[in-house]
């Protein structure tokens, strides 16, 4: 597994206007191929008079579903840059939609590709990413006398608390980058003098 990837922050539109024509990204996070392609199918929606509703999006944190599309637009100008683009920004679950109104003056296939990958990368710098780190769910039992003061240090520590739960022991649900387990065992030794356990889970992301 990839120990981190990036993403886009949040979901947007940056429009821009070249010659003329009207781009308008799209860019927004997508969990799964579904999520991506329910997204591009909502903005041809939006935009059903537009010349042309081009599409790319990485789907995996090793990039490993990617599609394009040029939607009518010269093979290889518009889908194939905005990917690119994506790609070489290192930005994964992520689909971007590129809307234009063409405004009557011909880009040719150079300016397209400019016009297209340019609008992904304007968008991408308007709204944000960020990283998510690799890191392993690990739940901590603790009596209650000692909960309180732990899941604050926990926090005062920068660990990531995901959930607390109370009942006859405290279970709490934190996130562990992988090389720094067994340090924390020894430092959730010393906090607990041995009384806490810590038990591993699966893995999954989270910001950095």
């Amino acid at each position: 597994m990839q120990e981190q990837y990036r993403t886009v922050a949040r979901a947007g539109v940056h429009e821009t206007e070249i010659n003329r024509s009207r781009f308008i990204c799209a860019l927004a996070p997508a969990a799964t191929e579904q999520e991506a392609q329910e997204f591009v199918a909502g903005i041809r929606r939006e935009h059903p008079a537009a010349s042309h509703n081009c599409f790319a999006y990485v789907i995996g944190a090793d990039a490993s579903v990617q599609k394009a599309s040029d939607d009518g637009e010269p093979g290889g100008t518009a889908g194939v840059p905005m990917l690119q683009m994506l790609t070489r920004r290192e930005m994964r679950y992520v689909v971007a939609v590129v809307t234009r109104y063409y405004g009557g003056v011909k880009l040719g296939a150079g300016g397209l590709i400019r016009a297209y990958g340019g609008a992904v990368g304007e968008a991408l710098d308007t709204l944000g990413t960020l990283t998510r780190q690799r890191f392993r769910l690990a739940v901590v039992t603790v009596g209650h006398q000692r909960a309180g003061r732990l899941e604050n240090e926990l926090r005062a520590t920068g660990r990531t608390v995901r959930e607390v739960r109370y009942a006859e022991a405290v279970t709490i649900e934190i996130g562990l980058p992988e090389a720094e387990i067994e340090e924390f065992r020894r430092w959730l030794a010393d906090a607990t003098a041995g009384e806490a356990e810590l038990e591993l889970g699966g893995e999954a992301y989270g910001d950095v």
